[in-house]
C-alpha cells in the first residue's frame, strides 16, 4: 500500500502555535478582533498614566470616567503581581451589542465593548470589565517585564501561552475582580453552578474535560476552575504566590508545562495535583452545604436526552402544552413545544441571541437577536422579532437597533424593552406589537443599567431590574413615569422579574443557591417559590392550575418544572464563598468607592496618521526549505496591517525580500504585496535537463467586498475578489535565450455566495447549506502568454440519516486553455496528487458522507484529551464521460479521524487517516493519507 503524507501547512509560523488558543467567545474573553468599524466614526483620545484611551466621540462622558478608573484602580489590581505601573492602549467600542472584553498582544492593546448585558453582575458593566482586563494586563507585564521593545510581541504572546494555562489566565482575573470589589463572579452561586452540580451528581469529570468542555456534558470550563483552584491555592500558599510563580516562568522560560513546574517549586503541588486537591475541597463544602439547605426535588416535564440539552424560559400554552426555546449539544437553538407525553414540536429555530430570551402572549412570541453590518462586523445590532403561532408568520420588528429583552403585555399588543445608544444611555422603550414603532420611551434620570422589564396585567405598570456600582435594585416604574423602589441595591443577583397576582417573581439567591422568589408590592416581603438543589430560574405563572412553571437546573442543562404558588419563608444562606481568603489578602474594599473625578484634555486621534504600529520581529518558517524573519505592524483599529521580511531559500542558497499591506478601511478591502525572490526550473535543451535559476520582482495587487447577512438562523455570505500581478524576470542564469522576462498584469476574478443554516455543536460539516464559487482568470495585457481558465464549483449539504451526520454533493468544473490548460482551480478526487492523470482536469463529482460515532471525553494522562470519534465514506469522480461514469468512481474509500487536544494545550488538534481505493484503470495501489489540521 503506498503511503504519503499530505499534512498540508501553507505557513506556519512559529509565534502562532499557541498565541490563538486564548480565543473564547464568553464575556471576558481573550480574542483577537480583526473586525472594523465603518469609517464613519470619529475617534478622540485621552492619555493618563500610561494609559492611552482610545474612543468614539459619543463616549465622552464615559471615556472620562474610565480615564479616572483605569489610573486609579491599577495599582490594586496589579499589587499582588508587583506591578504599580503599566503602558497599554485601551479602546472602547459602542458600535456592537455583545458585550465582551479582551487584553492581547500583537499589537498590544485592550478593548472594552461598552454596551452591558441584560445579565451579569451586580455592579457598573465599565467598572466590571476594567478590574477584569486590567489584572490580565498585569500579567502580561509580569511574564514580560511589560517590555516592548525591540518589537518581540508576537514571540511574546507566543511564550505567554504556552506558559500559562487558560485557567489560570482567567481563573486569576475572576479572583482579582471578585476580591477588590462588592460584587464579582466569585459570589454568584450561578456561576458555579454546572460544577457544583456535576461534583454532588457524582460526575467527577477530568482535569481535561473541565479544562476543555464537552460535546455531550454541561462541563464548568477553565474559568469555573480557575477561580476555584486559584482561591485555594492563594488560600494555602499567601498573596504573593503568583507573584513568585510569574517570576520562576519569566527567569526559566523554555521548560515544559512551565506554570505546573514552577507551582510545584513553591507548593510541591503541580496543576493536576492542585485539581485532585481542590476537588476534595470542593465536594467537602458543597456536600456541607447541600445538607444545611432544604430542597425539593422536582418532575422533568421534559424528555431526557444521552446529551446536554436545555429548554429556557418555559410557558404553558392555553392548551396546556409548553413552548420553550431549547438549545442543546446535539441541536441549534429553536422553539419547541413540549406535551403531556413529553413528545416535541419544533416551531422555528432562531438566530444568535446576548442572551436565551423570549416572551409569549396570547398567541403571540417576540424575541431578540443579534445582527451584523454586513461588512464591518464590530457594528452589530440587536433586533426584534416575532412569530405568530397560528398565523406561522414571522416578523422581524425593528432593523439596525439597539434593543433588549422584549417583554409583552397581556393582550400582546405592546412591548416593553431595553434599549442602549451609542453613548450608552440607557432607557425602557414601548413598542406597537404589531408594526415595531416606538410608542413611549421612559425616562431614567440617574442613567442606570435597565435590565429584563415586563408589564402588569393591566399594562400600565412595569418591573424592571436596575444596575450601578452600588448593587442591582428591584423598581417599578408607572404610566405616569413614578419609580417605586420594591428592593433597593443590593449585591444579590436579581434577574427577569415578573407580575404575579399582587407582586411580582424574579430569580435571587438570598437562601445561597438561586431559586424564584416573590415579593408582595405592597408589603415588601419576600417569599420562596421554589426549593431547587441547584438552581431555580425563568418563572412563568399559569393562572387555571395555580401553578408556576420554571427551570429546574440539573447536572444535563436547564429541565421544565413546575411548583405551586406558595411562598415560604426564606431560609439561611449557607452559600459557600471560596473567595475570602482572597479578599483578605488584598484588603483593598470596593476599590470603586473613592474614584477621582477629574477631567482630562482630549484631543482627535487620527486614524490616517495612525496607521503603522510596528510591534513585533519573529522567525517565520514557510515549509521545510523557507524560513526567516518577519516585522509585523497592525494598527490599533484594525484598519491597516503591514508586513516586511526575509526568508533564506534552504535548496536555492538565495534570498527572498518581501514587503505588503492590506487596508480595510472601505467597503473593498485592498492588498498590496511586493517580492524580490529567487525562483529555479529545469527545462529541455539539446544538452538535455539542464537547470535554470534568476531572480523577479513580483507586484500583486488585490481587492476584495466580502459581505455577510444574517436573518434568523440563517447566514449568507458574499464576496467579489479580482487579483492581478506584475513580474520582472532578471540575472538569469543558464536560461534559454528566449524565455520570458516580463509577465504583464495577468487577471483573477472571483465570486462566492454561500448560505448556510445555524449549526449545532456536534455538527462536523453543515447539514444544510450551500456554495457556489466562480472564478476567472486571464491575461488581457500579455499577448507573449495567451490562455484563460474558467471555474465554477457548487457545494451542497444535506441532513444525513441521523442528528449531526451531513452529506455533500459537490460538482465542479473547468474549462482552460493557453499557458493555463494544465491549471486546476476546482476541488479534486481525494489522492489526486498521487494518480496519474490520463486527461486534463475537466470536472469532478465528489460524494461525502460525515459523522461522529462516539464522544468518549478520554484524557490519556497528559498527552491527550479525546472529544470525539468520527467517520467518512467518500465515493468521487473525475472527468465524468469521457474518464469516468456513474458506475466507475476515480476513487472511493473511508476515513476516521478524531479531535483532541493535545498535551494539555488549548488548540483543537484534528488527526485521523483516510484510506483511498483508486479505479483499477489507473493501475494505482490503495492510498493511505495522513491527516493532521488544527483550530482555535
Amino acid at each position: 500500500m503506498g503511503i504519503i503524507k499530505p499534512i498540508k501547512i501553507l505557513k506556519i509560523k512559529f509565534l502562532i502555535l499557541i498565541i490563538l488558543s486564548l480565543i473564547s467567545h464568553t464575556a471576558f474573553s481573550q480574542i483577537f478582533s480583526a473586525d472594523q468599524n465603518p469609517l464613519s466614526v470619529k475617534w478622540r483620545q485621552i492619555n493618563v498614566s500610561g494609559f492611552q484611551l482610545i474612543y468614539p466621540v459619543e463616549l465622552e462622558k464615559e471615556a472620562q470616567r474610565m480615564a479616572n478608573t483605569i489610573s486609579y484602580i491599577f495599582p490594586y489590581v496589579g499589587g499582588s503581581l508587583g506591578r504599580q505601573k503599566t503602558s497599554i492602549p485601551i479602546v472602547l467600542q459602542n458600535r456592537g451589542v455583545i458585550a465582551n472584553g479582551f487584553v492581547q498582544l500583537a499589537p498590544k492593546k485592550s478593548e472594552f465593548y461598552t454596551t452591558p448585558p441584560q445579565q451579569f453582575d451586580s455592579q457598573d458593566w465599565l467598572n466590571n470589565l476594567a478590574v477584569h482586563e486590567l489584572r490580565h494586563v498585569a500579567q502580561f507585564d509580569k511574564l514580560t517585564g511589560g517590555k516592548a521593545h525591540p518589537f518581540p510581541e508576537d514571540v511574546y504572546f507566543a511564550w505567554f501561552g504556552v506558559s500559562l494555562p487558560l485557567w489560570y489566565f482567567e481563573g486569576d482575573a475572576v479572583t482579582i475582580e471578585t476580591a477588590l470589589t462588592n460584587a464579582g463572579r466569585g459570589r454568584q452561586p450561578s456561576w458555579v453552578m454546572p460544577y457544583r452540580a456535576n461534583l454532588l451528581e457524582g460526575k467527577n469529570y477530568t482535569y481535561s474535560k473541565i479544562n476543555f468542555g464537552s460535546d455531550k456534558d454541561v462541563t464548568p470550563g477553565y474559568y469555573q476552575l480557575g477561580y476555584l483552584i486559584s482561591s485555594a491555592i492563594r488560600k494555602e500558599s499567601g498573596r504573593d504566590i503568583f507573584d513568585s510563580v510569574l517570576t520562576d516562568i519569566r527567569n526559566r522560560p523554555l521548560r515544559l508545562y512551565p506554570f505546573s513546574s514552577s507551582l510545584k517549586k513553591f507548593t510541591d503541588r503541580g496543576s493536576k495535583d492542585w485539581f485532585l486537591h481542590t476537588t476534595g475541597i470542593l465536594q467537602k463544602e458543597w456536600t456541607a452545604q447541600s445538607q444545611k439547605t432544604t430542597t425539593k426535588t422536582y418532575t422533568v416535564l421534559n424528555k431526557k436526552t444521552s446529551y446536554a440539552s436545555s429548554h429556557f424560559l418555559p410557558v404553558k400554552l392555553d392548551d396546556g402544552r409548553i413552548l420553550s426555546l431549547k438549545q442543546s449539544k446535539a441541536e441549534a437553538a429553536h422553539f419547541t413545544i413540549t406535551d403531556s407525553s413529553k413528545n416535541e414540536t419544533k416551531l422555528i429555530g432562531t438566530g444568535y441571541q446576548e442572551q436565551p430570551w423570549f416572551s409569549y402572549a396570547n398567541g403571540l412570541i417576540v424575541w431578540d437577536e443579534i445582527r451584523y453590518d454586513p461588512r464591518f462586523r464590530q457594528r452589530s445590532y440587536s433586533v426584534i422579532c416575532s412569530y405568530d403561532l397560528q398565523t406561522k408568520k414571522i416578523t422581524k420588528l425593528s432593523a439596525r437597533s439597539r434593543i433588549f429583552s422584549p417583554s409583552l403585555s397581556m393582550d400582546a399588543r405592546r412591548i416593553i424593552a431595553v434599549q442602549f445608544d451609542l453613548s450608552n444611555n440607557c432607557s425602557l422603550i414601548e413598542l406597537d406589537a404589531a408594526n415595531g414603532k416606538i410608542i413611549k420611551v421612559y425616562p431614567n434620570p440617574g442613567n442606570e443599567i435597565l435590565q429584563t422589564p415586563a408589564f402588569d396585567a393591566s399594562g400600565t405598570k412595569i418591573s424592571f431590574v436596575s444596575v450601578s456600582e452600588k448593587g442591582k435594585a428591584l423598581r417599578i416604574i408607572d404610566s405616569d413615569n413614578r419609580i417605586t423602589t420594591l428592593i433597593a441595591e443590593t449585591q444579590q443577583q436579581i434577574t427577569r422579574p415578573i407580575y404575579i397576582k399582587q407582586g411580582i417573581a424574579f430569580n435571587a439567591h438570598y437562601e445561597g443557591i438561586d431559586n424564584v422568589y416573590y415579593i408582595d408590592t405592597a408589603t415588601k416581603k419576600i417569599s420562596a417559590l421554589s426549593a431547587s438543589k441547584y438552581g431555580g430560574f425563568n418563572p412563568a405563572y399559569h393562572a387555571p392550575t395555580n401553578q408556576i412553571l420554571f427551570n429546574n437546573y440539573s447536572a444535563d442543562g436547564y429541565d421544565i418544572a413546575e411548583t405551586p404558588f406558595d411562598g415560604k419563608e426564606l431560609q439561611k444562606n449557607n452559600f459557600v464563598y471560596f473567595g475570602a481568603a482572597a479578599e483578605k489578602q488584598e484588603n483593598t474594599g470596593n476599590v470603586f468607592s473613592n474614584i477621582p473625578d477629574s477631567t482630562y484634555t482630549t484631543r482627535k486621534y487620527k486614524t490616517l496618521g495612525n496607521l503603522f504600529n510596528l510591534h513585533s520581529v519573529a522567525p517565520v518558517i514557510e515549509d521545510e526549505y523557507q524560513g526567516g524573519l518577519q516585522f509585523t505592524s497592525n494598527n490599533l483599529l484594525n484598519t491597516f496591517d503591514f508586513f516586511a521580511g526575509a526568508d533564506y531559500h534552504r535548496d536555492l542558497n538565495r534570498f527572498e525580500y518581501s514587503s505588503g499591506f492590506s487596508l480595510k478601511s472601505f467597503y473593498p478591502v485592498f492588498y498590496a504585496t511586493y517580492r524580490n525572490r529567487p525562483r529555479r526550473t529545469f527545462y529541455n535543451s539539446q544538452a538535455g535537463i539542464q537547470q535554470g535559476d534568476w531572480r523577479e520582482h513580483n507586484f500583486q495587487l488585490q481587492a476584495s467586498l466580502p459581505l455577510s447577512l444574517t436573518a434568523r438562523n440563517h447566514t449568507y455570505n458574499l464576496s467579489f475578489n479580482t487579483l492581478t500581478s506584475y513580474t520582472e524576470r532578471y540575472m538569469g542564469e543558464n536560461m534559454p535565450e528566449n524565455y520570458i522576462r516580463t509577465l504583464r498584469f495577468p487577471m483573477q476574478y472571483g465570486f462566492t455566495l454561500t448560505h448556510a443554516l445555524r449549526a449545532a455543536e456536534r455538527d462536523i460539516a453543515p447539514r444544510w447549506a450551500q456554495t457556489l464559487r466562480i472564478t476567472y482568470l486571464h491575461q488581457p495585457f500579455d499577448n507573449n502568454l495567451k490562455g484563460n481558465l474558467f471555474a465554477a464549483e457548487s457545494f451542497a449539504y444535506f441532513p444525513g440519516i441521523a442528528k449531526n451526520h451531513s452529506f455533500l454533493a459537490s460538482f465542479n468544473y473547468q474549462r482552460s486553455s493557453g499557458i493555463r490548460q494544465y491549471d486546476q482551480e476546482i476541488s479534486t478526487v481525494y489522492g489526486y496528487n498521487n494518480i496519474l492523470a490520463k486527461h486534463r482536469l475537466n470536472n469532478t463529482l465528489l460524494f461525502n458522507y460525515r459523522f461522529p460515532f462516539a464522544f468518549p471525553d478520554a484524557e490519556v494522562g497528559p498527552l491527550a484529551y479525546i472529544r470525539n470519534l468520527r467517520g467518512g465514506l467518500f465515493c468521487h469522480y473525475e472527468n465524468i464521460g469521457t474518464e469516468t461514469n456513474l458506475g466507475q468512481p476515480k476513487t472511493f474509500g473511508f476515513e476516521l479521524r478524531s479531535s483532541m487536544n493535545l498535551l494539555r494545550y488549548q488548540p483543537i488538534v484534528d488527526v485521523g487517516a483516510r484510506f483511498v481505493f483508486v479505479n483499477k484503470i489507473y493501475h494505482q495501489n490503495p492510498i493511505l493519507e495522513l491527516i493532521l489540521n488544527y483550530s482555535f
